[in-house]
This record gives structure tokens, C-alpha cells and sequence, in this order.
């Protein structure tokens, strides 16, 4: 599939950076992050960058490179809700989904071999790639996880057990690599060896112990040489870090036992590396799903069970928005006939009979037949009037969300909303207005109805017409012949600044709290990387604003140039979105 199109399926990237990797103030606490590429297609790509309550080394793991290899990324998907004491981990559990759900090495080759040093993005794979590259950019250590025919053994014993197979092998590209330009040595295979000798304590099997597979990549008259272009030797070759390959055997007779002997494997390196975790629970239950939520033509969402018919009419637009199964990661949802190999949280007209696949990985684990029949649903037909309705549906941070008759929605001042229906769904002709206190969808033509409107919070609400008149609190109401029968109160809290990140002079960055005071020279060159605030939805439309300059995230200035008029030495910069305030710092300027 042409990226672009991918692109233009998947919508923008979602993703939420979190400060991770740099300078943080005393007493931070450990953080999770969780970042989503290509969201809801087959290409999606899942991040997990934990960081620990003390600083030390960052290790990278990187399963499901290779579809068919499923020890790799079930053990790497059981790290993605580690806690960690010390160090930092970066963990991709599915590299490759779309050859996972196929069960397929590759789909368009093995992803393991677009390591180059030059960055293309002629495919999804190669994007993909691109992304991986950045994050072993930002690692000390990377392990990728794979699951290999037969044993290795560095001797000749059979067919299935010899120095050409892959099989329960720590692998790295050379004994011992030295830094070009540098004295620096880092001796791979002592790593290597080192984490063997304590692994194979905890295995009895003689056969299923572990063996160091050196596969001498820089050489001309090594049998590997296809690994100059592996993830691994990237790492090595344009990192200078320790990168290995973890395989265990596809001929193991469990699938168990081969995340066992990874994990075994990832924990103790990450002991030798310093990295201090809660080990992650060994949970490999069948896959079972409990219901999906799904919406016909845009109405209320409905829960369906497994082996529960979907009747439509033909024509009819459906969109599943939840999967509740007993595992969170590696679902995916195909809607046979209709789309791609993922079709999960996307709206399809149906015209003919099909069925919903659901699948973790690659095992289908569920099945929901959809007919088409010509009869009306009942749940088609209007309701009575009430003399009550039972919520709100509204649309806000990216989602629709329901809002039972008489709750509070909290938000931050400055986020969006809309009003789009009451519950239950009523016709035009019955008199139902929804009306939001201290709004005004058009100006000089109030009509009283609300719904539909996108209301800016943070700029759209006149304040005399909040509870009190803070600015705090407004009402929604719902009314028909003058009579309330629904209400809903809307609380805003105030919008801040959580930090910023400065790199300066491209050498060292900086972690900015509100209020902090900075030290710094006019010379100096300063980069703003980022901007956290408790807006969510990311940071669009939020800038520094300086002298009547606005400085935006990715942005580098010369201080200069931003207080070219200043003869002060402190200098105040306020973060802000649109007319919103949300926080300042200040710069002590030699």
C-alpha cells in the first residue's frame, strides 16, 4: 500500500512526548510513556519508553521484527507495564504487526534488513524503520528478540543443531568492537557470555541451554553478511552501542517456554546493565473476547458479545470503537471483504453478508457474523418523548464520550467541545432544546440550541453567565415547552504549565519549570524542544511569546534576536495559547 494512503487513513500520528532521557529536578517519579504510530491500521506501531525513580542506562528492546517469531514480542509486550527502580527502558513490542497478524516473516521482505545507513521512506516498513533508528539513537543498550530454527551449537552435531542455526543463541556482530576515533572497547561476547553462564543455571535441558553465536558481520568471508544491514549492527556501527540479537528455537515445545527463556534472558541483562526492575508477570491465557462496542449509522453505541449477530440493512455504516478482550495489546479487528487487515476503529458501509474477525496477533479468536436483512430494526424508531433524558452524548479530547443527566464534565479552560445529542435520540418535531448558559453559537441570533457547536473553552464563554461569575462553572440545560428535563455543569480548571525543554547552544538541555529563572548569555543559541501543559491533544497553537515574538516548539532562536529591545537583565517569556496565559519563565541575561 502507497504510504501516503496509510497516511491518509491512519490520520495524523498520535503521540504524547514525555520528558525522558534528560536533566530532571530532585524528586521526580518514575514515568510511563506511551506513544502511537499509524494508530488503527495494520502498520500501527506501539512505543513504551519507561523511565525509572533513579537515572541510569537506557535499554532498548524490540520485538515482532519478524511476523512468525512470536517468543519475541509476547516476552517484549510483558515489559511494556514494567516499574522500573533504576534505568530506563524503550520497549517496541510489535515492530512489525502487519506481518504478525499475517504470521508472515515479512511482508514486503524481512524488516531486519532495512537497517541502512540511509534513511528511506519508499514504504510503511521503511518509515517504521526510520522511527526504530531514531529510538536506538536515543539508547545505551538494544536487544532484539526473535525466535530461530533448530539449535545453534558451535560444533556440527545434526541437521538442526549446528554453528548455521540461530536457535537459543545470544548473537552480536563481533567479539570485540572498538570504537573508531576513540579508545573505547566493547567486548560483545564477554556481555554475552557473561549473561549465558548465569541463564543456563536456571536450564536443565542440555539441548535448550544457551550458546554465544559470534557472526563475524565486518568480515568478507562471513556466512552473515546479510546482518550489515540488521538493527543490531546499525546499532553498533552508527551508535557505538552493545546491540544483540536474543533468539530462542521455534522447535521449543511451548510457546511459554520460549518467553520464559527470554525473560530470563532481557532480566539478566538488564542486572548487568544496572537496570533495577519489577519483573513483569508471565500471563499466557488464551486470548478471550468479552464484547465489542459498536455504533450503526452514527447512533449510541451498543455492546456486542461474541457469537452475536449484527443484522443490518444494506448500506448501513458501522464503526467498532472497543475491543474488551483479557489482553490490551496486539488486538486488531478485520471486517472481511471491507478494507485492510485492520479495520478497527474505522466507519465501513455494509452491502452484503460478512463477518468480524478479531485476532490478537495472529490467532483469530473470535467471529461475529454480520446479515443483511430488509426488515427495520426497532432500534431505529424514536422514542417517546420523555419526561426526563438520561445523558448527553459529547465530543471532546479526540473522542465521544457520554454524560449521564446531572454530571459534572470536568475540563481545562481552553479545550474543545461539542454538544452533539441527548439520550435518549429524539426528533426535531418534539420541542427539545439543549441550550449552553454563556454561549452564543451565532452572534445576534440566539436561538437557545447548542448542539453541534465546537465551543473553545478558552474563548468562546461569556463569564457573566457562569455560576457565580468566576468563569469557573456553566449549566447546560435541556428544555422542552419551557419545562427542564436534563442538566449538565461543565467545570473548568485553570490551564498551566507543567515544564519546558531547552536545548542550548546544541550542546545541553534544560528541564524549565514555571517561574524558574535561567542564567544565560544573548549569544547563546536555544532551541525550544518542548512545551507540557495539562491541555490535552498535544501542543498545537501553544508558543513562548517574547517581546511580540512567538517562539514555537522545534524552533531555534538567538536570545539576541528575541530581546534585541531589552536592557533589562530579567526578561520574562510567557507560554501561551491564543489569548489563554498558562505559565512564565523568566532569563537572567548577561
Amino acid at each position: 500500500m502507497d504510504p501516503r494512503a496509510v497516511a491518509r487513513l491512519s490520520g495524523r500520528i498520535f503521540f504524547t512526548i514525555a520528558l525522558f532521557g534528560i536533566l530532571m529536578p530532585p524528586g521526580a517519579r518514575a514515568q510511563k510513556e506511551h506513544i502511537v504510530y499509524f494508530p488503527n491500521t495494520a502498520y500501527e506501531l506501539n512505543v513504551y519508553k519507561i523511565r525509572g525513580k533513579h537515572p541510569g542506562k537506557t535499554l532498548m528492546l524490540i520485538g515482532g521484527i519478524q511476523g512468525n517469531e512470536p517468543g519475541g514480542f509476547l516476552s517484549a509486550d510483558l515489559y511494556a507495564d514494567m516499574r522500573l527502580e533504576r534505568g530506563n527502558l524503550v520497549v517496541v513490542p510489535r515492530a512489525n504487526f502487519y506481518s504478525i497478524i499475517l504470521n508472515k516473516r515479512g511482508h514486503r521482505g524481512d524488516m531486519n534488513r532495512k537497517f541502512t545507513h540511509e534513511d528511506n521512506t519508499k514504504s510503511m516498513e521503511d518509515r517504521i524503520v526510520n522511527i526504530l533508528k531514531k529510538l536506538i539513537s536515543e539508547s545505551d543498550y538494544l536487544l532484539n528478540l526473535h525466535d530461530g530454527a533448530g539449535y545453534y551449537h558451535p560444533r556440527y552435531i545434526n541437521k538442526w543443531r549446528n554453528p548455521m542455526r540461530f536457535g537459543q543463541s545470544i548473537i552480536a556482530d563481533c567479539d570485540v568492537y572498538r570504537v573508531p576515533g576513540t579508545d573505547k572497547t566493547l567486548r560483545l561476547g564477554d556481555m554475552a557470555r557473561g549473561v549465558i553462564e548465569e541463564v543456563n543455571l536456571h536450564i536443565q535441558n542440555e539441548l535448550y541451554k544457551f550458546h554465544f553465536m559470534n557472526t563475524r558481520t565486518f568480515h568478507n568471508d562471513s556466512p552473515h553478511r546479510e546482518q550489515r544491514k540488521s538493527a543490531t549492527f546499525y546499532a553498533l556501527v552508527r551508535h557505538n552501542i552493545p546491540a544483540f540479537g536474543v533468539e530462542t528455537s521455534k522447535f521449543l515445545p511451548t510457546i511459554d517456554l520460549k518467553v520464559r527463556y527470554h525473560n530470563l534472558v532481557i532480566n539478566t541483562f538488564m542486572r548487568h546493565f544496572g537496570i533495577v526492575p519489577e519483573s513483569p508477570g508471565l500471563i499466557l491465557d488464551p486470548p478471550k473476547l468479552k464484547y465489542l462496542v459498536l455504533s450503526i449509522n452514527g447512533q449510541i453505541p451498543v455492546v456486542i458479545k461474541e457469537r452475536q449477530a449484527i443484522r443490518l440493512e444494506a448500506g448501513d455504516r458501522i464503526h467498532v470503537s472497543h475491543i474488551e478482550a483479557n489482553y490490551e495489546r496486539g488486538l486488531s479487528l478485520d471486517i472481511l471483504g471491507y478494507g485492510s487487515l485492520n479495520d478497527y476503529r474505522k466507519d465501513f458501509s455494509i452491502f452484503r453478508d460478512t463477518s468480524l474477525i478479531v485476532r490478537k496477533d495472529n490467532i483469530k479468536f473470535a467471529e461475529i457474523p454480520i446479515k443483511i436483512t430488509k426488515r427495520t430494526r426497532l432500534s431505529m424508531r424514536r422514542s417517546p418523548v420523555p419526561d426526563r433524558i438520561s445523558g448527553f452524548i459529547v465530543e471532546t479530547r479526540g473522542t465521544k464520550i457520554l454524560v449521564a443527566n446531572g454530571e459534572t464534565l470536568h475540563l481545562v479552560k481552553g479545550e474543545k467541545l461539542k454538544i452533539l445529542d441527548v439520550l435518549p435520540l429524539l426528533p426535531p418535531s418534539s420541542g427539545v432544546k439543549v441550550n449552553f448558559k454563556g454561549f452564543v453559537g451565532e452572534r445576534g441570533r440566539n436561538t437557545g440550541e447548542d448542539r453541534g457547536y465546537v465551543i473553545d473553552t478558552g474563548r468562546d464563554l461569556i463569564k457573566r453567565y457562569s455560576l457565580k461569575k468566576r468563569g469557573e462553572s456553566y449549566r447546560v440545560l435541556v428544555t422542552r415547552q419551557g419545562k427542564v428535563i436534563g442538566r449538565m455543569r461543565l467545570k473548568l480548571s485553570r490551564p498551566r504549565l507543567d515544564f519546558m525543554v531547552l536545548k542550548v547552544n546544541d550542546r545541553h538541555r534544560l528541564f524549565v519549570s514555571p517561574e524558574d529563572k535561567l542564567h544565560l548569555s544573548r549569544k547563546d543559541t536555544v532551541c525550544l524542544e518542548e512545551i507540557r501543559t495539562n491541555l490535552r491533544g498535544g501542543a498545537d497553537g501553544i508558543h513562548v511569546s517574547i517581546n511580540g515574538h512567538k517562539w514555537r516548539p522545534g524552533e531555534v532562536r538567538r536570545l539576541s534576536d528575541l530581546y534585541h529591545n531589552s536592557r533589562s537583565n530579567l526578561n520574562q517569556a510567557v507560554v501561551k495559547k491564543g489569548s489563554l496565559s498558562l505559565g512564565r519563565v523568566y532569563f537572567l541575561l548577561n
